[in-house]
């Protein structure tokens, strides 16, 4: 039986740098970072103390004070990509129709902000071993699972279908978007809100970065902090948002006449069992997953135009992606501009990968590749064009986004014009 073909048809953003696609979108070719000192409480005495953090107003965006109350941010950031992907899908979910359509929602550390305030309360700020549950207040359950965030999006949209929570560090988005891909290929339902939303700009975070030094402690210059293939790298920034596309069967998108971005060809994911937070510096693990999306998509690693690079600035994961591309893309590999969005927006841990798979979908829709913020210093080890500092217009019919987290997880997709489409 031939699988069905999968379309993007919306797109909401909560990024740093401005709300809303567009104007993540301009951020991002600007390549003007929005790294900068945290605000979000006293980070002094912490290694880094910095973060792409958004600035983020929920009364602005609809929500009641109610709403603010129950909600952790990132509940609050996937409802608010999920009502502009709406929006910008022109999708209504009919009720008869209701059950053929589902929720694919990725985080890495769920509600986290939530869940350290109220153990704080419980606790009366940890003073107590036991702790006190009559301060927990009635939404403390919904903080400790994740999957009360998927329920919140099934609900505001009417998706009675599939509604799942993926968790896979960070690449949590671009699985949790390949997860709803093959719901709908397969024929379970007919169209998916999937994306992924973490809030982790919190102590109890930056704390376990601190400790494995994974962060970059550039304080006195947040701007320049992430940089990604840079000889001079020296960690990543955290960040936070959310993303959500409407995906939907190519058939169904045309009956409705709906404006298509990309179509998802193919997907795949791979683990390392090896080390929690090592990576083997071959990128064999990414390298399959590559190999296998490609495969998938029945499109040779000679046609791919843009790779958006995972790119955290880490030594270790930058040589590792280096490799993994050579390994996955043959001789393309050399051809090929490869960029990292992270330098502008940070790393949302759970989040980015659906932040860029939506940038990958926007570098299709404009033929625009993104740059690579602040690399100005090549590193002589990783010898691929990582499209510094400027953004490129090129003509671009498939892209590659990649994914890598902790635990050793490998993620890949690949992405399609609408023009290729249409054949």
């Amino acid at each position: 039986m031939s699988q069905r073909r999968v379309v993007i048809t919306g797109i909401g953003v909560v990024a740093p740098g401005g709300l809303g696609a567009k104007a993540f979108w301009e951020r991002i070719v600007a390549g003007t970072p929005m790294t900068r000192l945290i605000t979000a409480f006293d980070s002094t005495g912490f290694r880094s103390r910095i973060a792409a953090e958004c600035d983020f107003d929920p009364f602005q965006y609809g929500f009641s004070e109610h709403d603010i109350g129950r909600l952790d941010r990132a509940a609050l950031f996937a409802l608010t990509a999920t009502r502009e992907a709406m929006s910008d899908s022109g999708l209504v979910v009919d009720r008869d129709d209701a059950h053929r359509v589902g929720v694919s929602l990725g985080t890495a550390v769920g509600a986290t902000l939530r869940l350290e305030e109220r153990y704080r309360a419980v606790s009366h700020e940890g003073r107590d071993w036991l702790v006190d549950h009559r301060l927990a207040g009635p939404d403390l359950y919904d903080y400790f699972v994740p999957s009360s965030m998927a329920a919140e999006v099934a609900w505001a949209v009417g998706a009675e279908g599939p509604n799942a929570v993926v968790s896979a560090g960070c690449t949590s988005g671009i699985d949790a978007v390949g997860h709803a891909w093959d719901l709908i290929r397969d024929g379970s339902v007919d169209m998916m809100i999937a994306g992924a939303t973490d809030a982790p700009i919190a102590p109890i975070t930056v704390a376990c970065f601190d400790a494995i030094k994974a962060t970059s402690n550039t304080n006195d210059d947040p701007g320049t902090a992430a940089r990604p293939f840079d000889r001079t790298r020296n960690g990543f920034v955290l960040g936070e948002g959310s993303a959500v596309l409407v995906l939907e069967e190519l058939q169904s998108a045309r009956r409705r006449d709906a404006h298509i971005y990309a179509e998802i060809r193919g997907y795949a994911s791979r683990g390392n069992a090896f080390h929690m937070t090592g990576l083997r510096p071959d990128g064999q693990e990414m390298a399959a997953a590559i190999r296998a999306a490609l495969d998938t998509a029945r499109i040779p690693a000679t046609a791919v135009d843009y790779v958006n690079a995972h790119g955290t600035a880490t030594r270790q994961n930058d040589r590792h992606e280096t490799q993994a591309l050579k390994r996955g893309l043959g001789m393309h590999a050399y051809d090929v501009p490869i960029s990292s969005i992270k330098p502008v927006i940070g790393h949302s841990l759970g989040a980015v990968g659906a932040i860029e798979v939506a940038a990958s979908a926007m570098a299709i829709e404009f033929d625009v590749v993104p740059p690579t913020a602040n690399l100005h210093h090549p590193d002589a080890e990783l010898d691929l064009d990582y499209v510094p500092r400027e953004a490129r217009q090129r003509k671009l019919s498939t892209v590659l986004t990649v994914g890598s987290g902790f635990g050793g997880f490998q993620s890949a997709m690949v992405l399609a014009a609408p023009e290729a489409v249409a054949a």
